[in-house]
């Protein structure tokens, strides 16, 4: 997605694009050709006056235009199709690849036709495998946090924060029935799985459906998407709240959108309540019983310790996952009647590699163009998916390396929506309540 300011050294220079210095970010738009025609130019009557000697009459024979080849400059590509653009623009939002965008007449199920049939395949002791290293991981990093000295703890919740996100993953199969070839199996253990995240299992499956059905679509995708620029000018307090919640706080923001979307029977069908109901009780009788005993055994501060501080770590690792999966300058979000799907799951989403322990306590979620090409893809069968579609479609693909400038692109650009420009940043359009943008912009590192 672009930023809300266009550079005329567009209009000029051709291939050897500026980005905007002021901001640092330019949009991808192509140049602009003005074209003149000769009747609306202004004329002079001249009189007409008679030649001092006779001049012979001449025929005159008038040239016919014929059409020219265009030239080689003509037929260059635009800037967003040029090849040197797409490295400047990673280079300067932190991807280590911006891909093409994809053919309008390229089909979702033209690309799942692209991908090995073994990827599909559900092998029950792998599945079991990413539940024995969730259950391990956890178990050490309680032990961690119970010795760890105060100024150690940090690292102890980071460590156990990560790994109760491995629980949120093998739910995610169970959801999306790539666990278990038994449909029971995978319910229960999706339920269990999401307990100790305050997760009500059914109402999140519903919900993350509708946001691989429209993903990156306005408004009906469930997961994030831009800001609406009547909402944010709606309120001064929420206009605050905005900027705090899409700015610094967005590494947290999927607390709010836990509690908004998952708890209110009213956002679902009549004929998904009855599960949803189900799940809901398992999670109020998690915390009714789970937490008075914590608090029993270790006080406030164990409960704050051994829960509340894991689970903010596994909340860091929702937010980020999510919005770096599919938030950048270039990815557009479309309304319904402009959306296409492969553009969306292919073009839309992106690669991010994190460190290896992370991508191992995960269990390689952030492999995450295949899983929205098709998600019934297990998960330990994403990097064989992804290396399918390297090899097939890999010009299209969007890749990047967890890093600073790729985190500070999206905390302080990727904001309002505007259609022509896909985001507008909050500081912008309000420069004076804006400081933690500005504060952001000054001190988060520039290096990828």
């Amino acid at each position: 997605m672009a930023c809300t300011f266009a550079d005329s050294s567009f209009l000029s220079l051709g291939h050897q694009q500026r980005l905007n210095q002021r901001h640092g970010f330019a949009p991808l738009k192509s140049p602009g050709i003005c074209y003149f025609k000769g009747k609306n130019l202004p004329t002079k009557r001249v009189k007409r006056q008679r030649p001092l000697f006779p001049i012979k009459r001449t025929t005159i024979v008038r040239a016919v235009a014929v059409p020219v080849a265009p030239s080689p400059a003509d037929s260059l590509p635009s800037p967003a199709e040029s090849a040197e653009y797409r490295i400047q623009l990673s280079k300067t939002y932190g991807f280590r690849q911006i891909g093409e965008p994809l053919p309008d007449n390229v089909t979702l199920k033209d690309i799942i036709g692209t991908l090995p049939k073994k990827v599909f395949e559900i092998d029950d002791m792998k599945a079991w495998k990413s539940v024995l290293i969730s259950v391990t991981s956890y178990v050490l990093g309680l032990f961690m946090i119970s010795k760890s000295p105060w100024f150690l703890l940090p690292l102890a919740w980071a460590w156990t924060g990560t790994a109760i996100t491995g629980f949120f993953v093998i739910g995610h199969d169970c959801a999306h029935k790539s666990f278990s070839k038994n449909k029971l199996v995978e319910d229960i253990v999706g339920t269990l799985a999401f307990l100790p995240l305050i997760y009500p299992y059914e109402p999140w499956r519903f919900k993350h459906d509708q946001h691989h059905a429209k993903t990156n679509m306005l408004s009906e995708d469930t997961a994030w998407h831009p800001v609406w620029r009547e909402e944010f000018d709606s309120s001064t307090v929420l206009r605050k709240a905005i900027i705090y919640g899409y700015g610094p706080f967005r590494p947290w923001m999927s607390i709010g959108h836990w509690l908004m979307w998952h708890f209110d029977t009213k956002k679902f069908r009549p004929n998904e309540l009855k599960r949803v109901k189900i799940s809901l009780a398992c999670v109020c009788a998690f915390m009714a019983v789970g937490w008075p005993l914590i608090v029993y055994q270790m006080g406030i501060m164990g409960w704050i310790k051994f829960w509340l501080m894991p689970w903010l770590g596994y909340h860091f690792w929702m937010s980020t996952f999510t919005m770096v999966h599919h938030t950048a300058p270039h990815i557009p979000f479309k309304h319904s009647d402009e959306w296409n799907a492969a553009r969306a799951q292919l073009n839309g989403t992106v690669h991010c590699d994190y460190p290896r322990w992370i991508e191992t306590l995960c269990h390689d979620i952030n492999v995450h163009i295949p899983h929205h090409i098709s998600p019934r893809i297990p998960s330990y069968n994403l990097r064989a998916a992804h290396q399918s579609l390297r090899d097939n479609w890999g010009k299209y693909l969007n890749e990047a390396t967890w890093n600073w400038r790729l985190m500070k692109t999206i905390l302080t650009v990727c904001h309002v929506y505007n259609k022509e420009q896909n985001y507008i940043p909050f500081d912008e359009i309000a420069p004076k309540e804006s400081y933690p943008i500005t504060f952001l912009k000054k001190v988060m590192p520039d290096n990828a």
